[in-house]
Parts: structure tokens; C-alpha cells; sequence
């Protein structure tokens, strides 16, 4: 089976593109290293822009790991351990922050909500490993008491995806590898209008491990209070 010609087409073409926009001297200040300000834990999903979330035009200003599901994890042998995507930045190039990020609608989250029910999982070996280590999450989160469990799925779903956000954050705060300088944040993007009537916004839901919106009200910028937003803990949000 050759190439698909159209799909490489497409991308060689969205290369030029790129190149031919660049100003001059667009990486001179990366060009032997690197110091990005933050490491943000995305969700590996397509609708999810890893930079454009946050306005970055310039290369180096954010380290990027991402995974199904926004976990700050892997395994190895058996053993849960913070990810190297996560530590690299931490330990090598000066980075003193972590956001992890999740997404509404994530079908990582779903499928392990699924998987937590009884149901198989998705699908390969390379998706289960991923959605297995959810599990656990979504299963906390249901007995936490914080999940409308009689709400529609579409609530439910994005109520874990936060309750997911706020236990990755979490995990990160009490790991040893993460010096106690750093700060830790949470989002989670929202492009169906969950939380409120502007897609694309990251509202925050985490800070250091706070979960409490009033408390976390107290710690943004002045003008920046709406990106406050909650569907565990209160809050004005959209329930369609």
C-alpha cells in the first residue's frame, strides 16, 4: 500500500506554508537551548491546540508533553512513576511550572467511565494501557460524592474530566521528583461551551492542589476572575 499522496501533499504544502511565514531570526534564541516557562500536559486530541491555547507565536515558551487522557504518569514494570515528558523540562531546562490540561468531551475519560461500568476496554493494547490507568480516577471520583450521578452523561462525563485534571495535579503536588518551587495548575479547555459561552477559553481549576473556586478567585490576576469555573465544587456554569 503507497502513500496517500493527498494527506502528504497536504502537509508538505502546510510546511511551506509555516516556513514562509516565519520572520527573520524566528528560532535565534533557541537555537542551542531551551528554557520554556511552563510544561503543559495536554490531551493527545485534535481539537486540543497545545500552543494556540495560550497565544504562544514563538518557539520555546512551552514544552508540550501529551497523552491520552492529560496524565502525568507511566508505568514501568508494574510501577506508577511521573512521566519524563513531565520531568525533562523541570530538571534540565529551568521550567518552574506545570499545567496539566484536560478538555471537555475527552473520549479518554469516557472510555474509562465505560470500562469503570463493565464494559470491555477500547481498543488496542497501546489505547488500553492509557485508559486502564484511568480507571482508578473515574472510579474515585464516583465515590467522592462531587458526580451528578443521576445528570445527563454529557455532565457526568465533563465532571470527571475535571475531577480527572484536579487528580493529576494533585499526583504531581505530593511527587518527590517535583521540588516544591514549582507551581502546579490546572485546566480544563473547553470548546463546546460547558463551562461558558467562549470556546477555547482554559478555565482553571486548580492551583497547587486548591480546588476551592473562591479561594482560587483570590489568586488570579485582577480581570481574570471568569476563568474561575467549577462543575464539582459550584459555580455558574452551562448545564445543556
Amino acid at each position: 500500500m503507497g502513500p496517500d499522496r493527498s494527506t502528504l501533499e497536504r502537509l508538505l504544502a502546510g510546511n511551506r506554508r509555516h516556513v514562509e511565514s516565519l520572520p527573520d531570526e524566528y528560532f535565534a534564541d533557541v537555537q542551542i537551548g531551551q528554557h520554556p516557562t511552563v510544561v503543559a500536559v495536554c490531551c493527545s486530541d485534535s481539537r486540543v491546540s497545545h500552543e494556540g491555547m495560550w497565544g504562544i507565536d514563538r518557539p520555546g515558551g512551552i514544552f508540550t508533553p501529551s497523552n491520552i487522557g492529560n496524565q502525568v504518569w507511566d508505568e514501568d514494570d508494574g510501577e506508577r512513576i511521573i512521566d519524563g515528558g513531565v520531568l525533562y523540562p523541570i530538571h534540565h531546562t529551568g521550567t518552574d511550572a506545570v499545567a496539566v490540561v484536560g478538555h471537555t468531551g475527552c473520549g479518554a475519560v469516557t472510555a474509562a467511565s465505560h470500562v469503570a461500568a463493565g464494559a470491555e476496554p477500547p481498543g488496542p493494547q497501546g489505547v488500553d494501557k492509557w485508559v486502564d490507568m484511568l480507571v482508578p480516577v473515574v472510579e474515585e471520583a464516583l465515590e467522592s460524592g462531587l458526580i451528578d450521578a443521576d445528570a445527563h452523561d454529557k455532565r457526568v462525563i465533563n465532571q470527571l474530566v475535571e475531577y480527572n485534571v484536579g487528580y493529576q495535579a494533585r499526583s504531581l503536588c505530593e511527587a518527590d521528583e517535583i521540588p516544591d518551587t514549582a507551581s502546579v495548575y490546572g485546566f480544563v479547555y473547553d470548546f463546546q461551551g460547558v463551562y461558558g459561552d467562549r470556546p477555547g477559553r482554559t478555565y482553571l481549576v486548580s492551583v497547587d492542589g486548591e480546588t476551592d473556586p473562591d479561594a482560587l478567585i483570590e489568586l488570579v490576576p485582577d480581570g481574570y476572575e471568569s476563568t474561575v469555573k467549577s462543575l464539582l465544587y459550584g459555580g455558574e456554569v452551562s448545564t445543556d
